[in-house]
């Protein structure tokens, strides 16, 4: 049995979900001993350790000019001491040319089957990567697990799924037959899905494979060799996957070039230089709009991009103001509020939010978030686990840097111990009031645990500012909370005319920060948050070309 045959009824599965946008996971989110074994999370936490401090040897790429590696982790402060192979940029050029013209030989059934089996070994990692990518985000450990692991892996399998069903939207060859009366003209005809080329997929520090591994299946599914160009702080979570990745290939006789790792350190950067080399025809970006920005501008390259951007709360009525803030509380902690889809602007008319039971002033509501913060962060028990740690300490001097913004600080951020790491960067989410005519403060993302309250005329204003900062800022994300549903469609309207989706009246355990595989697309492409979505049609019917030939039919 061929790896396609193996893995058809999954793809079959896969393909089904994109169409009806319900829940489907191929890969459990749960760490649970029943799933992936008794073992499974000591031997990921020891294979982690292992690497520590020693070469990545886990690759196919032969001959390098050197080792390099500058990793540190969040939680200890101290460097991981990990070094990959580093590689010469003609050398990563010339090699991924040589697998360009291996791979896009191979049938589109061949490809995918490929790369559904390496998702399969990537599974058996899910928990190593997990740790891997602890001490190089500073994600806790269930955020650690999900987003790289499972969450990563479903969005892989819908890159494959999705690249596979446009390869087969055309029939390969067909007889044209068209009736010019007394004869018919016959022809035979042929057409073939041809990649672009090579393809620099840019990985970020804070989701080094969630982030990554789309752009990354959905070239390689269409055909294009991939080199993988992870962030200097953040490599081993990728490594690991690449690594699965080359494994399959080389099973398969086929040349482990066709994916190759590309490192580099924070002084001697290699972005720019294959960005901007001629043969490379596609870029994935994830990172600040400044650097995604002049990736769009090159020339002569299909870039796919997820930039920054300034999501808001639009808060109008609600069902119970206590449960809002609650679940508020946490999408503003998560991760210290270093997700691209975190809250930031919460729009508050100065007449409070409608309740059943009356009005919640502006100032009570604040207070509810204050509250339910600290009450959070103090918590032993989960408040460490949920902030997570700091990836970048320029971070820390952001948050610091918010007291200074003009206005009312409701509560300031502070460091907070984790039981586990002692010397973890921990920094709980700072809260200030910003009026509503100072669109020079909040117009533009705050990245890390900052998060403004801005005081309103009424829900109008409130959405006509949303959607502004989205339209010329760019937003992927917006929550909103109301309990009319005239106000109800006119939040909708104008958020998808910013082309930004909406989270409606989310309380308990599911939050605005959250995008689900093979359901929400992950950003839009229609505001200046990022010019791509994950993963619709566009995002892989670019990344290769229909040629059709043709031929009159032999006589007789």
């Amino acid at each position: 049995m061929g790896l396609f045959e193996k893995h058809s009824t999954l793809l079959n599965q896969a393909i089904d979900a994109l169409h009806k946008r319900t829940f489907f996971a191929a890969y459990p989110e749960h760490p649970a001993p029943a799933v992936y074994g008794e073992t499974a999370d000591a031997d990921g936490q020891a294979a982690f350790k292992t690497a520590l401090g020693k070469k990545f040897e886990l690759l196919k790429q032969a001959d390098p000019v050197a080792w390099i590696g500058v990793e540190e982790s969040p939680y200890t402060q101290e460097p991981l001491g990990i070094t990959y192979p580093a590689f010469s940029i003609d050398t990563l050029i010339s090699r991924a040319q040589s697998a360009y013209h291996v791979w896009r030989k191979v049938s589109a059934q061949d490809r995918t089957g490929i790369l559904i089996e390496s998702l399969e070994r990537v599974r058996v990692r899910f928990f190593e990567i997990a740790y891997a990518t602890m001490h190089t985000t500073g994600q806790g450990y269930m955020m650690a697990f999900q987003a790289s692991g499972p969450h990563a892996a479903d969005r892989a399998l819908e890159a494959i799924a999705a690249g596979y069903e446009e390869l087969q939207r055309f029939p390969s060859a067909t007889l044209w037959d068209k009736p010019m009366g007394k004869f018919n003209i016959q022809l035979n005809k042929e057409w073939r899905a041809v990649p672009k080329g090579i393809s620099l997929v840019i990985g970020c520090s804070t989701f080094p494979t969630w982030n990554t591994v789309p752009g990354l299946y959905a070239s390689l599914v269409t055909g294009n060799p991939v080199i993988v160009k992870p962030h200097p702080g953040a490599v081993l979570p990728i490594a690991l996957v690449v690594a699965e990745i080359q494994q399959v290939l080389s099973e398969q006789n086929l040349d482990p070039n066709i994916c190759q790792l590309a490192v580099d350190s924070y002084d001697k950067t290699i972005t720019k230089e294959l960005a901007e080399h001629p043969s490379v025809k596609l870029i994935d970006f994830t990172g600040n709009s400044a650097f995604g920005s002049y990736l769009e501008g090159l020339q002569g390259k299909a870039v796919f991009t997820e930039k920054t951007g300034v999501n808001s709360v639009i808060l109008d009525s609600v069902a119970d103001a206590d449960k809002v803030a609650s679940n508020l509380a946490f999408s503003l902690s998560l991760y210290s509020g270093q997700m691209c889809t975190a809250p930031q602007n919460f729009y508050i008319p100065e007449s409070g939010i409608k309740t059943a039971s009356g009005t919640v002033s502006f100032d009570e509501f604040a207070q509810k978030l204050v509250d339910n913060i600290n009450s959070l962060a103090d918590n032993p028990k989960a408040g460490p686990f949920v902030l997570g740690a700091i990836q970048n300490k320029n971070t820390c001097t952001r948050v610091a840097d918010a007291e200074k913004i003009p206005g009312k600080v409701w509560v300031k951020s502070r460091a907070i111990e984790n039981p586990m790491f002692k010397n973890a960067r921990v920094n709980t989410p700072i809260l200030v009031e910003v009026d509503a005519a100072k669109k020079e403060v909040f117009s533009k993302e705050l990245f890390g645990p900052i998060a403004l309250l801005i005081k309103t005329k009424d829900t109008d204003h409130s959405i006509a500012l949303a959607q502004e900062m989205a339209i010329h800022h760019g937003a992927i994300s917006c929550g909103a909370y109301t309990t009319d549903s005239a106000v109800r469609e006119k939040i909708a309207d104008a958020m998808a005319l910013a082309a930004t989706p909406v989270s409606f009246n989310l309380v308990g355990g599911i939050y605005m920060n959250q995008n689900a595989g093979f359901s929400d697309f992950h950003v839009t492409g229609g505001n200046p948050s990022g010019n791509a979505s994950f993963t619709n049609p566009e995002y892989v019917v670019k990344r290769f070309t229909w040629v059709g030939h043709r031929e009159p039919v032999a006589a007789g």
